[in-house]
């Protein structure tokens, strides 16, 4: 009795009673087992599988444990769920602005633009604006900066309409009207974060929002709103030019929940401008300071009997310089780089546009090619949809200006001197 409990306790078999039952739940057990070591053991060599029950042998319920949380942890368990909450939320709301505009404007039309008057255009300079469009639903404008002479206005209907918002091009009067209040040099650094800042220069090269937003709300609406209408905004840009319409500039700041002046400098948001007055800034950019009224000959007698005409003198010549390099700087590294897609040969000096409305995108590019023997300006709009950007329209820029090249234009197009006792002056500037 004695060797057979020590070899009970041995065996760590629970050891309960001496009694004849207890020695059979011990010979159960003991069989038991040496069946469950069988079947893991002996069994999975011959290839037969078993199914093993994990539930105890005792036969015993296990009880659910509870798990009892403090006020403390509640509270802290729920601000985590609101926190994940919001998290996927901003998550989803970022993933679908995305893809949330949904643009109803068609980027190309079918349209040999027979409508327009040409009968007073430049026919190669006609044929190379043509040929950089192709099937773009837009215009093209071309301007003679020294005299305000239209050389050829692709899709007159569109040129001469009352306009669009003029997106990241307004930044050019913007960037003039600082200066002009010494507010900046090309090289003074404005601050758009803890650890940001940017000068006019790279601002203009890239087309930085936040920079003009802060220019404009330390100009003031007041004076953003002057200097606008002195380089041509909110006025007729052009001198007798059949149909056309005048864009339209605000009496009083936006909404500061369309973004107030801030907006106003950066996106040109509220502001409606046409191709004809960006092409007059532009043009007064490119011969120093002087504001011309723009005009359309229709006829061979107007082409002969043309005489440029002065709107205003604007006094910006000391200030070009300032501005340039940031224009160049878009063409060269910066938003309009895709002019050099096609052209290279000479300096060319803009801006691009890009914003859209109401299921409408637009594409601005202004420019100007600075080169030896004459310089001429060059605007593009587009409308349409996603194919639709700034970008696009500075192509489309390098491309004429690659026609225009190949045809030897800046070799053989005459240019008229630029002094302004030829010209004949205007007084009012309005129609």
């Amino acid at each position: 009795m004695q060797t057979w409990q020590a070899s009970c306790i041995k065996s760590d078999i629970p050891n309960r009673g001496w009694g004849t039952k207890s020695v059979i739940s011990r010979k159960r057990f003991a069989v038991a087992s040496l069946l469950v070591a069988f079947i893991l053991t002996v069994l999975p060599e011959f290839g037969v599988g078993a199914t093993v029950s994990t539930r105890s042998l005792t036969g015993t319920k296990s009880k659910s444990r509870k798990v009892t949380e403090t006020p403390r942890v509640r509270r802290r368990m729920s601000r985590m769920s609101r926190s994940r909450a919001r998290t996927i939320r901003t998550a989803t709301t970022r993933r679908r602005r995305r893809y949330h505009e949904r643009f109803t404007a068609k980027s190309f039309v079918n349209d040999t633009f027979d409508s327009d008057v040409t009968t007073g255009e430049d026919p190669v300079v006609r044929q190379a604006a043509l040929d950089a469009l192709g099937n773009m639903n837009g215009t093209v404008l071309a301007i003679e900066p020294t005299s305000g002479r239209v050389l050829t206005m692709v899709n007159q209907k569109l040129a001469l309409s009352s306009g669009a918002q003029p997106c990241s091009t307004i930044k050019l009067s913007v960037a003039l009207a600082a200066l002009s209040e010494d507010l900046i040099t090309k090289d003074t650094e404005i601050a758009l974060g803890r650890r940001s800042r940017m000068n006019l220069t790279t601002a203009l090269a890239h087309s930085n929002n936040a920079y003009f937003e802060a220019l404009g709300r330390k100009l003031g609406f007041e004076k953003v709103s002057f200097y606008a209408h002195q380089f041509g905004l909110g006025e007729m840009a052009g001198y007798n030019i059949e149909g056309e319409h005048m864009g339209s500039y605000p009496q009083q700041e936006i909404s500061s929940k369309l973004g107030g002046v801030g907006k106003m400098c950066s996106f040109g948001e509220g502001i409606s401008m046409t191709p004809l007055q960006l092409g007059a800034m532009v043009a007064a950019i490119a011969n120093g300071g002087t504001l011309y009224y723009l005009q359309h000959p229709t006829s061979p007698e107007e082409v002969a009997d043309f005489e440029p005409r002065v709107k205003r003198h604007l006094d910006i010549a000391p200030l070009i310089p300032e501005i340039s390099d940031g224009m160049a700087g878009a063409v060269s590294y910066g938003t309009a780089r895709s002019v050099r897609v096609n052209f290279n040969e000479e300096e060319i000096l803009g801006k691009t546009g890009t914003c859209s409305k109401a299921g409408t995108r637009y594409g601005w590019f202004a420019s100007y090619a600075k080169t030896d023997v004459g310089r001429i300006v060059v605007v593009v709009f587009l409308q349409g949809g996603r194919p639709t950007f700034g970008p696009k329209a500075a192509e489309i820029s390098g491309q004429m200006y690659r026609n225009l090249y190949d045809h030897a234009f800046f070799v053989a197009h005459p240019t008229l001197p630029t002094d302004t006792a030829n010209v004949k002056p205007v007084v009012s500037t309005q129609q």
